[in-house]
């Protein structure tokens, strides 16, 4: 074997090598960062989860099309964890927490269990359902902050992580004024999932976003407006009851 040949031989196999240890990195940074992902999520390869969404108020049995659009930005992120959605109607949706992840999609007005997880989970979060137009309708009233919509220029939603316990399966909420926000939080937990992860862990965690804009820009253009985890798990203190004298 000539000098060129046995040089030519060594590159190639220096290079296969090189190729084999940088696919095997590469493995394995894939691999870690699917882990964490779905550690994140609480979904392990081939694992359940339950898409509970909400029914269009101006519609029977309809849903909004902004959260269906919800719906599929979730299913990506299922998707890629490997695990399997089962989509449910909020007032089908019976079980407990814990059991499996939970994406729950809607706010208390048109779903059910959104309603019930708020005031199971995050009872310092207050939400005016009242059908009647006013400044108030769809305001949010966390701790002593209000939050009130402003159609298309101003609108808040409610994106949470919550948790039962050190074993139990997450439950997130996607909880907003307008069902165009519900998507936005969506698609800002597909966008900044690590980055959550990486400062919040596996823990609860409730955050309240901003839409700004969302005539003009849809549900692409989010601010982050508090971290109101501990103001949303508090309890909402009793009103003070006066006792006048001689009563």
């Amino acid at each position: 074997m000539t000098d060129d040949v046995r040089n030519i031989v060594l590159g190639v196999i220096a290079a296969g090598i090189s190729a084999a240890l940088g696919w095997i990195a590469r493995t394995h940074l894939w691999r870690r960062r699917l882990r964490r992902k779905q550690a994140f999520f609480g979904l392990p390869g081939n694992s359940e989860c339950l898409l509970v969404v909400n029914r269009d108020a101006a519609g029977e049995g309809s849903v909004h099309r902004h959260d269906v659009f919800a719906l599929l930005e979730l299913s990506a992120l299922i998707k890629d964890c490997s695990a399997h959605a089962q989509i449910l109607s909020h007032d089908i949706a019976q079980q407990g927490i814990g059991e499996r992840t939970e994406f729950c999609v809607g706010g208390p007005v048109s779903n059910r269990r959104m309603a019930a997880h708020l005031h199971s989970l995050l009872p310092g979060v207050r939400i005016n359902t009242d059908p009647e137009p006013g400044p108030d309708r769809n305001a949010f009233q966390i701790g002593s902050e209000r939050y009130r919509v402003e159609k298309g220029v101003s609108e808040y939603v409610l994106l949470a992580r919550l948790s039962t316990g050190q074993e139990a399966r997450p439950v997130f909420l996607f909880c907003g004024q307008q069902a165009i926000t519900n998507q936005a939080a969506s698609r800002y937990l597909a966008r900044n999932h690590e980055r959550l992860a990486r400062k919040h862990g596996n823990n609860t965690f409730c955050l309240l976003l901003k839409v700004v804009n969302s005539q003009a820009y849809g549900p692409d253009v989010v601010e982050l407006v508090a971290d109101v985890t501990r103001a949303a798990q508090a309890p909402v203190p009793a009103p003070r009851v006066s006792h006048r004298a001689g009563s």
